[in-house]
């Protein structure tokens, strides 16, 4: 989904909840990468990797200056043999830090599995944050902040996740980031304001 159609939706959204909650829970995530800047970890269920999360956040961290916001997939059937941006395991987990962001997506209830990881990332100090497609006690309970999409809400999941990627990119640049802009603001403004090239 590009800029335009996450305008559109916002449009579409104005005046519900979503367009806050989202945002929110954006700026609960990017708080925690850039205050911390301990990277992130993205972590679906055994039946769903967050793979367009991962490749819209990878977007927005270039967008907004801010590389903390690039995440590291973890999948729970990595092979040594995937690729290196794929083949990143639960065991990624297990030497998860104080500092680091996990950020989980459930579409569904919960795995034990799934429950195991997120206990172990919070026990070693990680900031949990969880999208989930319904209640899920558990989860929410080790989850520092979570963000609930029920079967009955105007949106499903993955729009949520859009939501959240934009937002992400949106939430206060960063220093860095703002530099960047205003440099390439600079070299917009001379290009436009500089003489036309003298004829040979």
């Amino acid at each position: 989904m590009d800029a335009v159609r996450v305008a559109l939706l916002r449009e579409v959204l104005a005046g519900t909840e979503w367009l806050g909650a989202t945002r929110r829970f954006a700026g609960a995530l990017r708080g925690s990468v850039v205050t911390h800047g301990g990277g992130l970890l993205l972590l679906g269920t055994p039946e769903y990797e967050p793979w367009h999360l991962a490749a819209h956040l990878v977007d927005e961290a270039a967008w907004s200056g801010t590389p903390e916001l690039a995440p590291t997939l973890v999948r729970h059937r990595a092979r040594p043999t995937d690729p290196a941006h794929l083949a990143v395991g639960p065991g990624r987990i297990e030497a998860a830090r104080r500092g680091e962001t996990l950020l989980v997506v459930a579409p569904g209830d919960s795995s034990q599995p799934l429950l195991d990881h997120v206990h172990t990332a919070r026990r070693a100090g990680v900031t949990v944050l969880a999208l989930a497609a319904a209640p899920d006690g558990a989860l929410a309970s080790m989850a520092h902040e979570t963000l609930t999409v029920p079967e009955d809400a105007e949106l499903d999941l993955d729009t949520v996740q859009h939501l959240v990627s934009a937002a992400t990119g949106e939430n206060g640049p960063s220093p860095r980031g703002r530099r960047r802009f205003r440099d390439r603001l600079a070299r917009l403004a001379e290009t436009v304001t500089a003489p036309p090239p003298t004829p040979w």
